[in-house]
């Protein structure tokens, strides 16, 4: 069921895939691909039709990625597209709860919340 795009992405590299993957941010995980592949950011920020400056900024964690972008960089370096939403969107949620005393229980009510709507659309 999977498409020809996913079958042909290959998994982040180990230099990205570290045990502390999930410590990482998006803009950190897009620095070592561009610079495993030796690229320099003019190069990758013209591919997204933006300014050096701003991928430089994506890449600090100072700016946040679109959804298209980090979609179009996933097949840019044939990583699989998954890997990157999931880390785009992680740092979306920690950025909205981070310094929320309740966090932790809003996430497993999310959670709960995700599940039943999956749920009533089958």
């Amino acid at each position: 069921m999977s498409s020809e795009k996913e079958k042909n992405s290959v998994s982040l590299p180990k230099i990205i895939k570290s045990k502390f993957i999930k410590m990482k941010n998006i803009g950190n995980i897009l620095r070592e691909l561009r610079e495993s592949k030796e690229l320099p950011l003019r190069v990758v920020a013209a591919f997204l039709d933006i300014d050096p400056a701003i991928m430089s900024r994506i890449e600090r964690g100072q700016r946040k990625a679109s959804r298209e972008q980090v979609v179009k960089l996933a097949e840019y370096f044939n990583v699989d597209e998954n890997e990157l939403l999931v880390a785009w969107l992680s740092d979306k949620v920690v950025n909205e709860l981070a310094y929320e005393q309740n966090a932790m229980e809003a996430l497993k009510v999310a959670e709960d919340k995700i599940k039943y709507n999956i749920t009533q659309k089958i």
